[in-house]
Formats: structure tokens, C-alpha cells, sequence
């Protein structure tokens, strides 16, 4: 159930890796502030909002395998607010 977690972060790395180098700044820096971006979020999602609902899903697995992809979800959605944030200070910077 963890494989969609675990492609995304890596997904996220290579996404920040290629946005820094275009953008003229340390790649190395932005990939690892994504990915902890991504894990914190994870992280979250996973221990509050997916302990409160694993009650009603657990019994029906097909529920129970939609319901524990939310914290990837919403960690690829709080990794593209952390690059939006990191271009506009790349932008702020070069100006």
C-alpha cells in the first residue's frame, strides 16, 4: 500500500532536483526540502485524518486501499506549495 508513497517522494526529489537546476539554484538543497516537505506532510495526513477514519474503511479493503492513499495525495499537494514557495524566493533573489 506504501509503493504510491514511495514513488511520489521519489518523484518529488527529481521534480525539485530539475526545477533548482533551471532555476540556477542547489539542487541538492531543494530535492531535500521537498522530500521533507513530503514526509512531514505525509506524516500528518497519515496519523491524524487516516487514524480517524480507519474505523469506517478497515472492513472493506477496497475502501481501506483508496483511503490509505490520501497522505500521498495530500503530500504531493503540500511538496507543490513548498516549490512555489522555493521559485518565488529564487525570483526574489535574481531581481
Amino acid at each position: 500500500m506504501l509503493f504510491l508513497a514511495k514513488a511520489f517522494a521519489i518523484g518529488v526529489l527529481v521534480w525539485f532536483y530539475t526545477t533548482a537546476r533551471e532555476k540556477g539554484e542547489s539542487p541538492i538543497n531543494w530535492a531535500i526540502t521537498g522530500l521533507i516537505g513530503y514526509v512531514i506532510v505525509w506524516i500528518a495526513v497519515r496519523y491524524t485524518l487516516i487514524q480517524a477514519l480507519w474505523g469506517m474503511v478497515s472492513k472493506n479493503p477496497t475502501a481501506a486501499m483508496i483511503v490509505m492513499q490520501i497522505p500521498a495525495l495530500c503530500a504531493i499537494a503540500g511538496a507543490a506549495l513548498i516549490r512555489k514557495k522555493l521559485i518565488s524566493n529564487a525570483a526574489e533573489k535574481n531581481d
